[in-house]
């Protein structure tokens, strides 16, 4: 048997989920329709079958034009990840539901284009926490460092010294906290919390910011935003019928 090397024992041993981000630019209602058929009929199906579950599917709560669709898919290992691009093309119920998207013309393409980043799971939340089946807004939040030693300086922030507590504590029901691994706009986090509506997420983030213990650990010299978070950039969706989030 071939020796697994240290790398891979880390990452069996943490036993953190990882995460495929995906963007769908789209220019049209009818890709919009292709793209959310696509996951309702074939991949979501498919992914259960294979084990992956709890994949959200969002569109944009207030779009510029046409919404570009947000696809967050959680895996259990990194061997799932390795193993899914081989998985589907031999499934026969998957490329039979697929075909509109996957065969779509050149010329009336399924999409524009799609950005992917591979994240991995926060030590302090390893797993994805799908929220209760209510109406409710979703927001994304991507916080970019300036070098990668802020960037572990954040995560150090949020798994040890715990800012993560805090977003529980105060109801803010984070969906999952990922540390971007691949992907564009390198380094960076990625993140994303619930609220039942706007009015509950201006009162939670105004509680958030008179909270006790976020005064304290904010005010660490080492945990300063000035010196860890470059540019922040907050996304406001909403699920898909079909989203399992």
């Amino acid at each position: 048997m071939p020796k697994m090397s240290n790398a891979s024992r880390h990452l069996v041993a943490t036993n953190l989920e990882f995460y495929e981000l995906r963007v769908y630019t789209l220019k049209n209602e009818q890709q919009q329709k292709l793209v959310t058929d696509y996951f309702e009929n074939a991949a979501i199906p498919a992914l259960n079958r294979l084990g992956i579950n709890n994949i959200g599917v969002f569109t944009e709560l207030k779009p510029i034009g046409q919404t570009n669709i947000y696809v967050l898919i959680p895996y259990n290992s990194w061997d799932d990840v390795l193993n899914l691009q081989n998985s589907l093309p031999g499934e026969a119920e998957y490329l039979k539901k697929a075909a509109p998207y996957l065969n779509a013309p050149a010329t009336e393409p399924a999409y524009e284009r799609i950005e992917s980043s591979l994240l991995r799971a926060f030590k302090h939340m390893p797993k994805v926490q799908a929220p209760a089946k209510n109406p409710r807004i979703f927001e994304l939040r991507r916080y970019e460092h300036a070098s990668e030693s802020a960037g572990l300086k954040k995560l150090e922030m949020f798994n040890d010294a715990g800012e993560i507590d805090i977003f529980k504590r105060l109801g803010f029901n984070p969906v999952f906290f990922g540390e971007t691994l691949i992907g564009g706009l390198r380094p960076n986090l990625t993140y994303m919390v619930t609220f039942d509506d706007m009015a509950a997420h201006d009162s939670h983030w105004k509680s958030f910011g008179g909270d006790p213990e976020w005064k304290k650990l904010s005010a660490i010299p080492d945990y300063a935003d000035a010196k860890l978070v470059s540019h922040i950039t907050s996304t406001f969706l909403t699920p898909a019928a079909c989203s399992q989030i």
